[in-house]
C-alpha cells in the first residue's frame, strides 16, 4: 500500500477545469483547451506522497524546468505556452504555474543514463544488464558507462513503481518509429545536458524525460532535468564504488529508513511528517542545484 499520505483537495478556480493531481502537480484544463500545470511543494518518497512539504520546491522545479528549456531549444521543441496566471488563480501560483500544449502523450518514462547507480546497478549486479542492455565487468556504484544508453520504463500510477522495460518492448508499445524517435531524442537532451552541468561542476547521472505529439511533432512535455527527475552529483566528491551525495531528497530517504523515524518501510503504514531540520536540508538543495546550474541566485 502507498500513494498519497493525505491526498490534497484540488483548488477549484473559475475558468479551470481540474483533470488530475499528480504526485506533484496539479493539472487543469483552461476554457481554450490549453493544459494549466501547477507545481506543489509536495514531495514523495517511497512511492508516498509525504505529508510534509519543501518550501519553494514546485517554483524551483518550474523555473529550473523553463531555463532547461531554453538551454535545449534547438534540439526540440517543448510543451510551454507561457507562464502567466490564469486570471481567479491564487497569489502562490506565481513562479509554479505554466500554460501548456494539450499533447498526445506518450505512455513511457524516457530514462538516460550515463553512470551506473540505482535500480540499473541492482540489475548489472545480477546479470551484467540494464534494461537487457550488456554492460563490460567491473562496473562499480557511482561507475561512469561506456557510453549513455536508453532504458525506459513503464509509467505508474500514483503509488505505484515504474518498471523498466527493454527497448524492444516500447517499439511493440507505442510502434518503431515512435520508439526510435523518443531514443533518439532522449540520448540527445542527455548528452546536451550532461556537458552543460560538467562545467558548473555537476555530474549528470540520469535523468527521465516525458514526451507528447502534437501532430506529427515529438514534443518535451513536463519538467525536465530537475532534481526531482534526475540525480545530480557534486563533480569534485564524485568517487566511484559506493553512493554519492546529491542534488535531491536523500535527506529525506536517509531520515525515514533510519531510526529517528520509527517508520518501516515494509509496512502498510504511511511515513510520518518530516522534522523541521530535514524540511531546510532538502529546501537548500534544491535552491543549490538551481544555484549552480542556471548561476542565478536564487530569491
Amino acid at each position: 500500500m502507498s500513494g498519497f499520505v493525505e491526498k490534497p483537495e484540488p483548488l477549484q478556480v473559475p475558468g479551470l477545469t481540474h483533470l488530475h493531481t499528480g504526485k506533484v502537480r496539479e493539472l487543469y484544463q483552461n476554457e481554450a483547451g490549453e493544459l494549466v500545470m501547477v507545481a506543489s511543494d509536495r514531495l514523495s518518497a517511497y512511492d508516498w506522497v509525504l505529508p510534509t512539504e519543501i518550501p519553494d520546491k514546485g517554483r524551483v522545479l518550474t523555473q529550473l524546468s523553463l531555463w532547461w528549456f531554453d538551454q535545449l531549444a534547438d534540439l526540440i521543441p517543448n510543451h510551454v505556452l507561457g507562464t502567466e496566471l490564469p486570471p481567479g488563480a491564487p497569489a502562490d501560483w506565481a513562479g509554479r504555474t505554466l500554460i501548456c500544449k494539450s499533447l498526445r502523450m506518450v505512455p513511457v518514462e524516457c530514462v538516460a543514463r550515463g553512470y551506473l547507480t540505482g535500480s540499473g546497478l541492482l540489475e548489472y549486479n545480477a546479470s551484467r544488464t540494464v534494461c537487457g542492455l550488456a554492460l563490460p565487468e567491473g562496473l562499480v556504484d557511482g561507475s561512469e558507462l561506456p557510453a549513455p544508453i536508453f532504458t525506459p520504463a513503464t509509467k505508474a500510477a500514483v503509488g505505484e513503481h515504474d518498471e523498466n522495460v527493454s527497448y524492444e518492448e516500447v517499439a511493440r508499445q507505442v510502434g518503431a518509429d515512435t520508439a526510435a524517435q523518443l531514443r533518439q531524442a532522449t540520448l540527445a537532451i542527455y548528452s546536451r545536458a550532461r556537458d552543460i552541468a560538467r562545467e558548473r561542476g555537476i555530474i549528470l547521472t540520469d535523468t527521465k524525460f516525458e514526451f507528447g505529439f502534437d501532430g506529427e511533432t515529438l514534443i518535451a512535455a513536463d519538467e525536465v532535468l530537475t532534481p526531482d527527475s534526475s540525480r545530480f552529483w557534486p563533480a569534485e566528491e564524485w568517487e566511484p564504488g559506493h553512493a554519492q551525495p546529491s542534488y535531491d531528497k536523500q535527506f529525506v530517504r536517509d531520515w525515514l529508513t533510519g531510526p529517528e523515524s520509527g517508520w518501516d518501510r515494509k509496512s502498510e503504514q504511511p511515513p510520518p511528517p518530516l522534522p523541521q531540520q530535514v524540511v531546510d536540508a532538502t529546501r537548500a538543495k534544491y535552491i543549490e542545484a538551481y544555484e549552480r546550474l542556471t548561476g542565478q541566485s536564487w530569491s
